[in-house]
């Protein structure tokens, strides 16, 4: 399942930053748990994802995270350019389908030993 991913605003310093959900913040400060205990519970990749959004995570620093994933970090940063989440989710599906595609090309033009005009395109 995917989650919606959080808007995006610059903080004070102007960085690029997931737009928290002050609920969550608020439960998570006066929990008992950190996130380092949180990192070690059993919740889905995408759960600790959206978990991250949603306590302000930066853009930046969502890259750096195990859990996190290329299609949503991406996107985010689509998103900041003024790409609907739908719209920045299809762009980087679209790049990654034609990077596939020519790693795809580059091999069957290796392995047949034809030549890449003989490719249909």
């Amino acid at each position: 399942m995917k989650f919606p991913i959080q808007p995006i605003e610059k903080d004070k310093n102007g960085i690029l930053r997931f737009k928290e959900n002050r609920i969550v913040n608020y439960f998570r400060k006066h929990s008992d748990k950190d996130l380092n205990d949180i990192a070690t519970m059993d919740f889905t990749r995408e759960e600790h994802e959206q978990f991250a959004q949603l306590i302000g995570y930066s853009i930046e620093g969502l890259g750096d995270l195990s859990y996190a994933s290329e299609e949503v970090y991406e996107a985010a940063y689509e998103m900041n350019e003024g790409l609907s989440e739908k719209d920045a989710r299809i762009k980087f599906l679209e790049e990654r389908l034609n990077f596939v595609t020519n790693l795809i090309r580059t091999a069957a033009v290796e392995l047949f030993k034809i030549h890449p005009e003989d490719l249909e395109t």
